[in-house]
């Protein structure tokens, strides 16, 4: 089992690099489900990562769905991404309806390649989750980054067990949200290829009246030993 890290800052690429993941998700404000990470701290990973990292895609929080103006961000981004030797991908678009825009993700996956391409969590928003599964195998992604519609991926086990079954290899489903050292062997017994996480921790509590109070966080070595103990295991 493979065990993808969530950084939301170099640090966390670095812990999540010296500690042994397989592989990096980069992103920036994970409070707010992670945005694209900025230019520098794209090149920064660029040039001292050596695992492989994919990258977010996504030029704002809150909704999946875009104007022209943010379709065309997120396409120079992934150019940008390209150029800069990335390994993946991840990203998608939404209609109106929570259904998966499939002509404005199809560019998104066509302009990644030849990088692989994941399907982030809008998935865990449409109506359908079996139909937007085959939409996906159809258009030819490699993964789809879900927590099986739930809050937690440990809730949401027997939809990703259901989706596994259904993809049958044509893709990996890839659970994540509330992965711990806790729970992570539900997934390996599940035979899930990989499994996605933060490993995080907070390391400033303090408060400022003037700013957000949301907690900074960090990939945290100890943290990613643990999971990797338990999943690494004969």
């Amino acid at each position: 089992m493979k065990l993808e890290i969530c950084a939301n800052s170099y640090q966390s690429a670095i812990n999540a690099q010296t500690t042994g993941a397989d592989r990096i998700e980069l992103c920036s404000e994970l409070s707010v489900g992670g945005i694209t990470p900025s230019y520098a701290i794209l090149k920064k990973v660029s040039e001292d990562i050596t695992i492989p990292v994919n990258v977010l895609i996504r030029p704002r929080s809150g909704d999946f769905y875009y104007t022209k103006d943010e379709f065309f961000v997120m396409k120079e981004n992934i150019k940008r991404c390209k150029k800069m030797g990335f390994n993946g991908i991840v990203s998608g678009v939404l209609n109106t309806d929570n259904s998966i825009d499939i002509i404005r993700t199809k560019e998104l996956i066509e302009l990644s390649k030849p990088l692989s391409f994941t399907f982030h969590r809008a998935f865990d928003c449409v109506e359908n989750p079996q139909e937007s599964l085959q939409q996906l195998i159809d258009l030819k992604v490699d993964r789809i980054l879900t927590s099986g519609q739930k809050l937690k991926a440990e809730n949401g086990i027997y939809l990703l067990i259901e989706l596994q079954q259904l993809a049958n290899d044509k893709l990996i489903i890839l659970p994540g949200s509330g992965i711990n050292s806790k729970n992570a062997r539900m997934f390996k017994v599940a035979k899930f290829k990989e499994i996605h996480t933060s490993a995080s921790k907070i390391i400033n509590k303090e408060k400022n009246i003037f700013f957000d109070n949301t907690p900074q966080t960090i990939s945290d070595t100890e943290i990613i030993k643990e999971i990797l103990n338990v999943i690494k295991d004969a």
